[in-house]
Parts: C-alpha cells; sequence; structure tokens
C-alpha cells in the first residue's frame, strides 16, 4: 500500500517538474483515483485504445478523454470533431461523454440521452457492467471512426 502510495506521489510530482507526455498524464490521473475506482477506468481506457490505432488520449475537461489522431479535413475547432469521448468522473460516476455520438447509428443502446447539440453518453456502474459492453463499445467506436471526414 505504502509503494502504491509513493509511486502515486512521484507521478503527481513529476507532472508539476516535467512535462509529461498525454498518455502519461492520464495514467497519472488514473493513478490518483481510488485503486478499485482505477481499475475500471483503465480497463474502459484499454478498450477504447485497443478499438481503433488512430485514436490518442488526453486529459480534456480533468478527465481522460480520446480523440482521432490522424488526418481530417479543416473545420472549426469548436465542433470539436476530433474529440471521440471524454470521460466523466464526478464523485465516482463513470459517464463517457460522446460530443459526437448522435452521428454514430447504435442500436445497441450503449448510448444514451438525446441532447440537441449530438452528445450521447455511455454509463457504466462497476467492471462487470464494463466488460459486458466491451465489444459494443468498441463497435461504437469503430463507427464513429468510419464517419470522421477525412
Amino acid at each position: 500500500m505504502i509503494n502504491e502510495y509513493l509511486k502515486t506521489f512521484i507521478y503527481s510530482y513529476m507532472a508539476k517538474a516535467v512535462k509529461l507526455t498525454d498518455t502519461e498524464q492520464v495514467t497519472v490521473h488514473i493513478k490518483k483515483l481510488d485503486p478499485s475506482f482505477g481499475k475500471i477506468i483503465e480497463t474502459i481506457r484499454q478498450i477504447i485504445l485497443k478499438a481503433e490505432k488512430e485514436i490518442g488520449e488526453r486529459i480534456k475537461w480533468n478527465n481522460p478523454g480520446f480523440y482521432y489522431t490522424g488526418e481530417m479535413k479543416p473545420f472549426d475547432p469548436k465542433e470539436y470533431k476530433r474529440e471521440i469521448a471524454v470521460m466523466n468522473l464526478f464523485k465516482e460516476r463513470i459517464m463517457l461523454v460522446f460530443p459526437g455520438g448522435a452521428k454514430v447509428n447504435d442500436k445497441s443502446g450503449l448510448l444514451e440521452g438525446d441532447y440537441n447539440d449530438g452528445r450521447r453518453i455511455a454509463i457504466f456502474k462497476d467492471l462487470k457492467d464494463v466488460k459486458s459492453k466491451e465489444k459494443l463499445l468498441q463497435v461504437v467506436i469503430k463507427k464513429w471512426v468510419k464517419l470522421v471526414d477525412k
């Protein structure tokens, strides 16, 4: 336990002292979470990153976010066309917000909500729920990438 605490402290210190890569920043963020909660977040992270090779990660809006790293036609940055999903971990609630989720034809029910701005949300209760939705999440990510205006 002390070893993990020390690692987290060192990672946090390094994050402030040295400019970490986006991936390192996500790792530090996850390590600061309660270990059981962090395991769930790490599982979701790996599912998303393994879905497509052109997915990157970074801290966006104070939580892990995932984006398309490939070439795209020019667009207004306020349209968030590059953003795939951002985690919302407020009070250990696991929501994955897809800013452009409405464009994905998801008939599985994974993506919830009907927001006018095109957002859709995937909610996960625990690790078992994440694992039961793994394939659905990967299908949604793959569909999203196919819709990118390249």
